[in-house]
């Protein structure tokens, strides 16, 4: 180990606290070494964004040549030639891009809605960490014809593009490749100092052809168990503002909806139709704190959920947040153990949040009264079940962080107190340590106590009993480029509850190890291959094997930018009083193989599988089939097919396919510009049963159709029109048809007022 990353901590016997302290402000994983900084200036003249790079302000904005190709090379000369350049000045943050391609004809660069920026097409951009903390940063990235993805990454967390910020983009393709040019606001960039010593920048390119091809103005070393610790030092930046910026979007909904008068398949009735309105307000006292405040919200999505398939589930399935209430550092809200699920809050009546911190310490509150509606997660040891929330209640939850050296440490709360009675509190401390550049182990302990609703009729636990609950995760990665290793250990207690939270299922001791070797090539066809293997345990308290599985397998990169794997899996699983013994075959499949022809994955599960609902051993799997097809610039056709099925062979009951479970899905997109688009939306979901297979009674059948058609008109990501008509049919059993079961208009207006 290099001197500058020991611990020279001393050996403090019985004083465990303490030597968790000086192992975490130890020089561990002191600053990397990324490259010589890059110095900007303040533009001389005007910039004007529209892909055009003569503009005055450009001649003397700081250039940067120097390019690595980081994938599939490691960190070798870049294919073709990039260069980009930086200023700023009073308002705003400025770069700009000249991209070679030697086929100019082949850039992937589809218009498309905000965020639909595809790994299989032409972008680029800045990834920007004001904080220079080298641990997470805001991305603001663009494709050829000035379609923009904002997210934040975290070297914790990962990559959302869930938040939104305001600022500018314009591309413009030529002969010889592409231009880019990026104008941000300092208010939607969240820096702490107005005259800060440095930020961290990396600059990006995504250049798909046969691979993958990215690069980046710094190296990306493979054996650095991380990401945005590469960003390179950004100085010069100076007289910044020092906040006080705010946005009102005030908006209005109207909608109109008809349902069956009576049973399915009595004709619809039209209700009187609903007009409603609200306000979303944002206010930057300075530049590292937010303040959002919502009245009366309107949270309906815009898009309908992808369907998932239910049968032979046992455990409640995770759907992703796409409300802007809620997108705020959303990092600050992910945690080794999901305490915080913001889709739990369903229907908020009213929310506050403060969002914020100093140069070493983060934070976010959270606080809402729920009215109700949807559903709570009831965990359990073998499966969870769903019950109405039947009830309003307050809802405050929060999380702050502070940061030594290159680790974290951090606390969070989460609460729910209910209408009429009731209450679940959860709290605990969190960490995130590196030690080294290679190793990463990250912790959570959390503690809740829960009051439950005096409802017996919605959940047989919500009797008004108390509960009272630990859970902890604790877990090691480490990664040096060509071996990888992961180690994860989980404890949660049967009474522990997180009803803000995603914790499916409780009562449970869980252990994960998993270790990986890979190789890399310049010259061959395939570039990479990663061969693994893993073991799983999952037991109940009392120490009860609930799951235990041992896969191998491989993974590689191949030509069509194309990734496969493959996994040979065995695995115990119980069923009620039994342990079954699985074999599986697990493959997947990913190529992006052109222009036309763009995506095509596939995922299966095959052979031996566990019937859960009548606790016995059949042979079937899971397949699922994605494909996108991009006609021309302006229209993008999506199709993605599921399916499940499972065969038994019941001594008592007989044989043959138990059921099959189908979900199909048809998306068809026209933007006419960056501003507008038309959206066409086809979903079907069925199941069919054979009833006689099953001991308890069944469903024989169940289908529905759903369809939606919304036009969109966007002056940005706040200020909206979406109009727009969605209708669903289901089966009615006893007539075998598709009846009529809901249709509805919509229309929503959104204008964000800023200064």
């Amino acid at each position: 180990m290099p001197a500058d990353q020991r611990s020279e901590c001393p050996a403090w016997r019985g004083r465990l606290p303490w030597v968790l302290l000086c192992l975490l402000t130890s020089p561990a994983a002191a600053r990397l070494d990324n490259g010589p900084p890059i110095e900007i200036r303040k533009a001389s003249a005007a910039i004007v964004i529209d892909g055009d790079l003569g503009d005055a302000g450009w001649r003397d904005a700081t250039r940067i040549d120097g390019w690595w190709e980081t994938n599939p090379g490691n960190n070798v000369e870049p294919r073709v030639k990039n260069v980009a350049w930086l200023a700023f000045d009073e308002e705003y943050l400025y770069a700009a891009f000249d991209f070679e391609d030697p086929a100019p004809a082949g850039i992937r660069a589809p218009l498309g809605d905000r965020d639909n920026v595809p790994s299989y097409t032409d972008y680029a951009g800045v990834i920007l960490d004001p904080r220079g903390d080298g641990k997470s940063a805001q991305m603001f990235l663009a494709n050829a014809r000035g379609i923009q993805y904002d997210a934040i990454s975290s070297d914790a967390s990962g990559e959302d593009s869930s938040p939104d910020f305001f600022w500018e983009s314009a591309g413009a393709i030529a002969n010889g490749g592409w231009r880019l040019e990026l104008r941000i606001p300092f208010s939607s960039i969240r820096y702490t100092d107005p005259n800060p010593s440095h930020w961290g920048i990396l600059l990006y390119r995504n250049h798909p052809r046969d691979y993958r091809y990215q690069y980046f103005t710094s190296r990306l070393p493979k054996d650095r168990n991380c990401f945005i610790c590469n960003v390179r030092e950004l100085t010069g930046v100076a007289d910044l503002p020092t906040g006080g910026r705010w946005v009102v979007a005030p908006f209005a909904t109207a909608a109109q909806g008809a349902a069956p008068e009576g049973e399915l398949g009595t004709p619809l009735e039209t209700d009187a139709g609903e007009l409603d309105g609200g306000v979303d307000a944002k206010w930057l006292p300075n530049p590292d704190t937010v303040v959002d405040v919502t009245l009366n919200p309107d949270f309906s999505q815009i898009e309908s959920d992808v369907a998932n398939i239910t049968a032979n589930e046992r455990f409640a399935l995770f759907l992703p947040e796409k409300r802007p209430f809620f997108l705020e550092s959303v990092d600050l809200l992910a945690t080794p153990i999901n305490a915080i699920y913001t889709r739990s809050f369903a229907s908020p009546k009213w929310g506050a949040r403060a969002t914020g911190g100093a140069e070493k310490w983060k934070y976010t509150l959270l606080v809402g009264e729920d009215r109700g509606g949807g559903s709570v997660i009831v965990p359990g040891v073998e499966g969870s079940s769903l019950a109405d929330q039947d009830f309003a209640s307050i809802v405050a939850y929060g999380r702050v962080r502070r940061e030594v050296g290159s680790s974290s440490v951090s606390l969070l709360y989460a609460g729910r107190e209910i209408d009429g009675g009731g209450s679940n509190r959860v709290f605990g401390p969190d960490f995130e340590w590196r030690p080294t550049a290679q190793d990463t182990i990250a912790g959570q302990f959390l503690w809740s106590a829960s009051e439950t609703p005096n409802r017996p009729d919605l959940a047989d636990e919500w009797d008004g009993r108390s509960l009272e609950g630990h859970a902890g995760r604790l877990w090691w990665s480490r990664s040096t480029g060509t071996w990888d290793t992961f180690v994860e250990y989980q404890n949660l207690d049967d009474e522990f509850r997180a009803d803000n939270g995603f914790v499916p299922q409780v009562g449970i001791q869980t252990g994960y190890g998993e270790a990986g070797h890979t190789w890399r090539w310049q010259d061959r066809a395939i570039r990479r291959l990663r061969a693994f293997g893993w073991l799983s345990y999952d037991s109940d308290q009392e120490g009860r094997i609930l799951q235990r599985q041992a896969v191998t397998g491989f993974g590689l990169d191949a030509p069509l930018n194309s990734f496969a794997r493959l996994e040979l899996a065995t695995q115990d699983l119980r069923s009620g009083p039994e342990l079954f013994r699985i074999r599986q075959l697990r493959p997947y499949l990913e190529i992006r193989p052109g222009k036309v022809f763009s995506y095509l994955y596939f995922q299966g599960n095959l052979g031996e599988q566990v019937d859960f609902a009548n606790d016995r051993l059949g042979d079937g799997g899971t397949v699922r089939l994605d494909a996108s097809l991009l006609p021309g610039d302006h229209l993008a056709i999506a199709l993605s097919l599921n399916r499940r099925w499972l065969d038994v062979d019941d001594p008592a009951l007989g044989s043959g396919r138990l059921f099959t479970s189908d979900v199909a899905r048809l998306k068809a997109v026209y933007t006419f510009n960056a501003r507008a688009w038309l959206r066409l939306i086809g979903q079907w979901v069925e199941t069919e049963r054979d009833p006689s297979l099953y001991r308890d009674e069944v469903v024989a059948r169940e289908a529905g159709l759903s369809g939606s058609l919304t036009f969109a008109y966007k002056l940005n990501w706040q200020t909206v029109l979406y109009l727009g008509y969605s209708g669903l049919e289901e089966l009615e059993p006893e007539r075998d048809t598709l009846e009529q079961a809901s249709r509805d208009l919509f229309l929503k207006l959104s204008y964000a007022f800023r200064g």
